[in-house]
């Protein structure tokens, strides 16, 4: 059975393409609003879910959150397919800055992974926010996700990267 976002749709969450913005653990800048450091996040549930998920060829979608963690498992596949060969955290932050610096498309683009998940941006403005949202939410997945990928002495830690050889819901990470 698939592991769900235990984040359900509530009042007052902003949403940008039929998604909403969940509040982030963050420092970096972005439209994401900021959640409490001791409360978990879409970010973590992503990356706690991810060894489990990233088996299941179909996700039944039972709420906007679960948009955002297919998308986020997607994210963390593709950030593990660019760590596969780097040898030291070093190598591997250089690997995930290079890939948070690729423009990040939104629905209705080419490029974007999901098309038919997220309903296409209304105008400028909501393509706008959704881009960075979408953002902030992979830098700081990346991030989080280095500390989990690599040992403390900056070894790549085997048991998350061989997770990068795994296709999520029939799609090849690039």
């Amino acid at each position: 059975m698939v592991y769900h976002s235990s984040f359900v749709d509530e009042g007052g969450v902003t949403k940008a393409c039929g998604c909403p913005l969940l509040p982030l653990k963050s420092h970096i800048k972005g439209p994401a609003p900021v959640s409490d450091q001791e409360s978990i996040d879409i970010v973590d549930e992503a990356i706690t879910f991810f060894r489990a998920n990233v088996f299941f060829r179909n996700f039944d979608i039972k709420s906007s959150a679960d948009k955002l963690l297919i998308y986020l498992t997607y994210y963390v596949n593709v950030a593990l397919k660019r760590l596969e060969g780097c040898r030291t955290l070093a190598e591997g932050t250089k690997a995930i800055i290079n890939l948070g610096l690729e423009e990040v498309p939104v629905p209705g683009e080419s490029g974007f992974p999901f098309p038919g998940l997220f309903t296409p941006p209304k105008g400028h403005q909501e393509a706008l926010l959704f881009r960075n949202y979408l953002k902030q939410i992979r830098e700081e997945t990346s991030g989080r996700l280095l500390g989990v990928a690599y040992r403390p002495n900056g070894t790549p830690n085997k048991w998350w990267l061989a997770f990068a050889k795994r296709k999520f819901v029939n799609i090849i990470a690039l």
